[in-house]
């Protein structure tokens, strides 16, 4: 990429019965963020169209039937239907998760193609997009089939960094689930996106334990003990900056999570309800661990609100910038390795 041009955002739009639209929209509306980015969105003229006049907010776009047409200094908008959909804010239904799912296939097709740089996706509906040729929990365990490397669902603002090492595993299955395969997997997956995505030299990572109290000792299960410490002390050994298993409960409240670069948490609810609780509109959810950025903002559908011009823009507008500035981090990183790399050459 040469450094006149610039980044390629591609937005997929989400469900259009919630509040995608809309904080896509306010997110574009200051026209300063054009300075920063080329935005491409996946949805049609029409779609847009409607949103912006039902929502009352004041952006123009330039229609375009291809990613590659793309023109900076504009909103672009790639029409991926004819249809007209039928949007009835605030409504679960397969129609808005049928959309939803043309968008997103469109955005990663063009971002396999590097007709847009980075993927920041609105977000949908984990039940209405369930379909024939669509069956993942969500955006995290599409674009892992989809695209190249160990996706790691890595929840991240400045200053606080949270991975999973299960996501959208049941409760009842998560003991079963963690494998000392996994957790290597999983360690290694986040320590090479805080250095190469974050610019963090050498990554402290803590990590949370499965049980209460970290399992007491076995008093409260045996999996900390018999599966997560083997396999820290194994990696702390060969180099890694790795910590734990620490209680769960006392982590955040004791600000223990500001000695470290990251946090990895066992399951969803473990780490994303104090991500959440600490960051609300300002967190972004990034896929780590692929051949591809994509971000998203920290919050669903809000079918409660959608439609009523009352969303908060502020964590779309993070996971724009965020996608932005890991695109740079890697850029930058693929420089200095392949200088370091040909200084090495010419010294043979």
């Amino acid at each position: 990429m040469q450094e006149t041009q610039k980044i390629k955002v591609g937005i997929s739009i989400g469900d259009l019965n919630g509040i995608g639209c809309e904080v896509v929209l306010r997110t574009f509306e200051d026209s300063r963020m054009l300075d920063f980015c080329t935005p491409i969105i996946f949805a049609s003229n029409k779609t847009i169209s409607f949103q912006k006049n039902e929502l009352e907010i004041s952006i123009n776009y330039h229609g375009i039937q291809d990613a590659s047409k793309a023109l900076d200094g504009k909103i672009n908008v790639v029409n991926v239907w004819n249809e007209v959909p039928n949007v009835e804010f605030g409504k679960d239904s397969k129609e808005a998760g049928s959309f939803a799912i043309k968008s997103l296939k469109e955005a990663v097709k063009a971002l396999k193609n590097n007709d847009i740089d980075v993927l920041v996706t609105a977000p949908i509906n984990k039940n209405n997009i369930q379909a024939d040729d669509f069956n993942f929990p969500g955006h995290t365990d599409y674009l892992a089939k989809e695209l190249d490397g160990e996706s790691l669902m890595f929840m991240v603002t400045d200053d606080l960094k949270v991975g999973l090492l299960t996501d959208h595993v049941a409760v009842k299955d998560v003991a079963s689930a963690i494998t000392p395969e996994l957790i290597q997997k999983k360690i290694k997956t986040i320590e090479a996106s805080l250095k190469i995505d974050f610019g963090i030299r050498r990554p402290k990572i803590a990590m949370l334990g499965i049980n209460p109290h970290s399992g007491d000792n076995g008093v409260i299960g045996k999996e900390d003990d018999e599966v997560l410490k083997p396999v820290i002390k194994t990696l702390f050994e060969k180099g890694h900056l790795v910590y734990g298993p620490y209680p769960a409960d006392s982590f955040f409240g004791s600000e223990s999570y500001k000695n470290f670069d990251a946090i990895l948490a066992a399951y969803h609810d473990q780490g994303l309800i104090p991500f959440k609780t600490m960051s609300f509109g300002k967190g972004v959810n990034y896929t780590a661990g692929l051949n591809k950025v994509r971000t998203s903002p920290d919050h669903g559908t809000a079918y409660e609100i959608a439609g009523k011009g009352k969303a908060d823009h502020s964590s779309f507008e993070e996971a724009v910038f965020m996608g932005i500035k890991i695109f740079k981090n890697r850029m930058e990183y693929q420089e200095l390795t392949k200088n370091s790399l040909q200084k090495q050459k010419m010294k043979k």
